[in-house]
């Protein structure tokens, strides 16, 4: 079974009390649903269909619960800058030639049109860091990929404060609010 996680977040720039609380709310909700699956398809009793089911279902409640665990980490602590010494900052100016160019192309990432996330992983294998797109919570993760920076732009995340028009004016929040250190110790983490 899993346990909600509790976030020490500070207040954040841009973000209402209101959203982020309702914004915790739904993450609570995946844990919870995730939970009542596994309840669902652990018990030989229930009908085989709704065992199925509740497999099918497993990847979209999984997916928004630990996306939101990575996304809501990322504000722990209150905002840091990534510091131009760190293994991730250096491994960023690798793949990117520049940190600006590299926060363009994830801006531009989150700017995709639909609900989902913007993601940033590592690639073990290649050694390369990859930004991709997960649709809804699920569809678009990339086998092998460890996340190490989760953007959440389904408007639920975004409306109560910004607007339904505002999703620039979130991600650019969420970008002043991350505490990069936490993001740089996630990145070391693939490291070992």
């Amino acid at each position: 079974m899993y346990t909600e996680k509790k976030f020490n977040l500070p207040e954040l720039k841009g973000f209402s009390k209101e959203s982020v609380e309702a914004h915790l709310g739904l993450y609570a909700g995946y844990v919870k649903n995730l939970n009542l699956i596994h309840e669902i398809v652990e018990n030989q009793n229930n009908p085989e269909y709704a065992r199925r089911e509740a497999f099918r279902r497993q990847g979209f409640e999984f997916g928004g619960m630990r996306n939101h665990e990575i996304y809501f980490a990322s504000f722990e602590g209150g905002p840091q800058s990534l510091s131009p010494d760190s293994s991730l900052y250096k491994k960023i100016i690798e793949w990117c030639g520049t940190f600006d160019t590299f926060i363009t192309i994830f801006k531009n990432l989150a700017m995709t049109r639909g609900v989902g996330w913007a993601m940033l992983g590592y690639d073990s294998i290649t050694d390369t860091l990859v930004q991709y797109w997960v649709d809804e919570q699920h569809m678009g993760h990339l086998p092998g990929i460890t996340p190490i920076i989760a953007l959440d732009v389904w408007e639920h995340a975004f409306i109560q404060d910004f607007g339904a028009p505002g999703r620039g004016k979130y991600i650019e929040a969420f970008f002043e609010n991350l505490n990069w250190s936490v993001i740089e110790n996630r990145f070391q983490a693939t490291q070992k």
